[in-house]
């Protein structure tokens, strides 16, 4: 069925070669969010990130988002962990949201190649978007009533 098993079989030693170099830093980011989820209390969470405080929360959401770097296969389970944990639907929006479309701390390496406006405006138009998403969110799971 491959057209070429020689080359098939050299593109799969190539990618469990980048797979191999990639895997010990995803490895401790997994781990570091576990732990950071087991020591932090429920209530803690649910007080910090849930509806009562949706303004406050989706805010610091969407800072947090914006600052960490993280995969998508690590955002969004680490989003539905805080969602266990009673996080609310909007705050979790604006997080992954941010997460994806938003990078302060890329901002450098975008300058370097596109010039300082145009980091700055797309992580403006990402961060706005983001707050439009979790807003939309909001009013559909009636986080905003």
């Amino acid at each position: 069925a491959c057209k070429s098993p020689a080359k098939t079989r050299q593109a799969l030693q190539l990618a469990w070669r980048k797979f191999l170099k990639v895997a010990p830093a995803f490895m401790q980011i997994v781990c570091a969010v576990s732990l950071i989820l087991y020591f932090v209390p429920n209530e803690l969470i649910a007080n910090c990130l849930g509806a009562e405080n949706r303004w406050y929360a989706v805010s610091l959401a969407a800072g947090l988002g914006s600052i960490l770097i993280l995969p998508g296969f690590i955002a969004f389970p680490l989003a539905s962990m805080l969602l266990q944990k009673g996080a609310a639907y909007m705050v979790l929006s604006a997080f992954t949201t941010c997460v994806m479309m938003v990078g302060l701390v890329t901002i450098p390496l975008e300058r370097a190649y596109f010039g300082l406006k145009v980091a700055l405006v797309r992580n403006a138009i990402g961060l706005i978007i983001a707050l439009a998403v979790a807003l939309v969110t909001g009013l559909v799971f009636g986080e905003l009533v």
